[in-house]
């Protein structure tokens, strides 16, 4: 450590020399996170982040001055070594009179507390940090959820945690700390500030790629928008770990019950401290999601959700007087770029299309597995006929699609009404795919999560994912085969390598795998116990019906074979009678004169042919 970096740390004790708290996972540009943040502090502010950090967020905030709270001594030297000014201790080192105009505690109050000195409690940690606020100043608050998505699916109950930093497990049956929103903002409201905006953090508090208004998520339940952002979060964010069940079906079914902010795992809820003291906790004079004149801060996001790859930023909504809109921030990737691959040219993504409305209206996989569920084939029909009419309409003459069209999945419509719409833009083929390819490669995606899955639906059981396929074209008033369907399979595996940037054998063994597929196979994403289980029960009742299958053709042969025995019994019984030795004499000379006649026509028609033969020479 250099005396520069020993400069910028101070420490008024309490420090924990050999730990650290710095999270393992690191969002590029950090995340939805360090977008929001970098939106609430205003330039030349001055900024305490209570607790550890991205240290991303340092570079986001670089139009602030910014002095980190933390308890880890080894923490403490590497963001000093970034330029920060670093506190190491609890909170009661901070300065005596010092106060900020922006406090993040984004990782909570429990990381801020240091173990190495007098333990103050959560009320307690809140009300010095509230103290550090100046008047006029925002908070910036995380509180995690004990009851959120990411504990129901968890393996390992929470109040058996292990981790070396569960020297105190915090839950729901603490009275001493808020287990929700409504809580949390009564506390705050006892320390005299003003809460304001909510947000839930998806899929992991620890590491959210979503950031969701909480309002919003309680307003609009069926929201097309949130459907795919939840359940983008949580199936790209549930890595490798086993879960109990599918996170990501979860959220979504916690949204359409209208739980979507309660069963976040965790919130972000942002506070003011009024500069009148008079004011207290009075109502705010406008809403800081549409930004009005009366409060003075910035428009803050509807929702915030993490990209990529490719295109690795943040992609932003916005409510505006026109509805809701794109806006994209961070680093994006732009369409000419040279790719290490060649597949990367089959498709791509524009962040240039994200600065229309965002379409409202409910997300076509969704209605399509709600119509499976009920087995209603009318809705069903219905809703594939329009798709197909849909894309058809986009086509070219030569029935070709191009653009955002020709990835429009069941996973990237919304429907409202009789009308369809790209919910993301930016995802675009590099080539134009024939129409009935693009159809067949949304309905393969959709056949594939339907059986692999587990859902109802109304169709035989025997029927393969390339077979219902077909079915669904067919009830979408279009004639796919499984050649189509095969070419589907191929564009699935072009755009998907493209994507994850594969090379060619990746490209390869890709489509190679999604042929492969199988409905008695457990889905993609993370290993759920739950849809773990349901694949083997549809592979224990596959066997079954293999079983008796094979026990039927066993018998068949088997009926089979002993009615040859019967036959050839009685031929042998037969051919020892003297019936059929007088009736073999009498049929014998009958063969020999055929076979004679045969012989002389045949000796005959060579003669005819010889004596022509030298009628043309001669």
């Amino acid at each position: 450590m250099t005396t520069e970096t020993a400069a910028r740390i101070a420490l008024p004790g309490g420090e924990m020399l050999a730990w650290s708290d710095l999270p393992e996972e690191q969002l590029p540009d950090g995340g939805p996170l360090a977008a929001l943040a970098a939106r609430v502090v205003p330039a030349g502010a001055r900024v305490l982040l209570a607790g550890p950090h991205d240290p991303v967020l340092l570079t986001r905030l670089t139009h602030a001055e910014v002095t980190c709270l933390l308890r880890s001594h080894t923490d403490g030297v590497a963001l000093a070594e970034r330029g920060a000014r670093v506190v190491v201790g609890g909170p009661a080192g901070l300065p005596a009179g010092e106060t900020f105009d922006v406090v993040v505690a984004a990782a909570g109050l429990d990381a801020v507390e240091s173990v190495e000195g007098p333990r103050l409690g959560w009320d307690a940690v809140l009300d010095r940090l509230v103290r550090a606020l100046r008047p006029g100043g925002t908070l910036l608050l995380r509180l995690d959820n004990p009851l959120g998505v990411h504990r129901l699916v968890a393996t390992a109950p929470w109040y058996a945690a292990r981790a070396d930093s569960a020297w105190t497990v915090g839950g729901v049956l603490d009275t001493g700390r808020p287990a929700n929103p409504e809580q949390l903002r009564a506390r705050l409201a006892g320390e005299g500030l003003r809460p304001e905006a909510c947000f839930a953090a998806y899929p992991d508090p620890d590491a959210a790629t979503a950031l969701v208004a909480a309002d919003e998520l309680d307003r609009r339940p069926t929201s097309g928008l949130f459907d795919a952002v939840l359940h983008g979060a949580c199936a790209d964010g549930a890595g490798e770990a086993p879960v109990l069940q599918d996170p990501a079906r979860l959220a979504v079914d916690a949204l359409h019950a209208g739980l979507g902010s309660a069963l976040a795992p965790g919130w972000l809820l942002l506070a003011h401290r009024p500069a009148d003291p008079d004011a207290g906790s009075a109502p705010a004079g406008g809403s800081p999601l549409t930004g009005e004149p009366s409060t003075g801060r910035p428009t803050l996001p509807v929702a915030l959700a993490q990209t990529g790859p490719p295109g690795i930023g943040v992609v932003e909504v916005v409510d505006g007087p026109d509805g809701w809109r794109w806006r994209v921030t961070g680093r994006m990737s732009r369409p000419g770029e040279p790719a290490p691959f060649a597949t990367r040219e089959v498709a791509y993504r524009d962040p240039g299309a994200l600065d229309g409305p965002v379409p409202e209206g409910r997300l076509l996989r969704t209605l399509l597995l709600d119509a499976c569920l009920r087995r209603d084939l009318d809705a069903l029909r219905r809703l594939l006929r329009g798709y197909a009419s849909w894309l058809a309409a986009g086509a070219d003459r030569d029935g070709r699609l191009g653009g955002a069209m020709a990835l429009a999945g069941t996973d990237n419509v919304v429907v409202a009404g009789d009308d369809h719409a790209v919910l993301d833009p930016s995802w675009r083929a590099a080539a134009p795919l024939d129409v009935d390819v693009a159809l067949a490669r949304g309905l393969w995606r959709f056949a594939a999560a339907l059986l692999t899955g587990g859902y109802a639906h109304p169709w035989p059981s025997t029927l393969d994912v390339a077979g219902l396929t077909v079915v669904l074209g067919g009830l979408a008033g279009r004639e796919l085969d499984r050649a189509t369907v095969d070419a589907a399979i191929e564009a699935e595996a072009a755009v998907s390598a493209a994507l994850r940037g594969l090379d060619a054998d990746g490209r390869v063994r890709l489509a190679t795998e999604l042929r492969a597929v199988e409905p008695t196979d457990p889905p993609a994403g993370p290993r759920s116990y739950q849809q773990l289980r349901e694949a083997w029960k549809r592979q224990r009742e596959e066997l079954t019906r293999l079983a008796a299958l094979l026990k039927w053709t066993e018998e068949l042969l088997n009926s089979r074979e002993r009615a040859l025995r019967r036959a050839d019994a009685t031929i042998n019984l037969l051919s020892g009678s003297l019936s059929y030795r007088v009736g073999r004499l009498a049929i014998t000379p009958a063969r020999l004169a055929k076979r004679g006649a045969r012989a002389a026509k045949r000796r005959a028609r060579q003669a005819l042919d010889q004596r022509a033969t030298r009628e043309e020479q001669q």
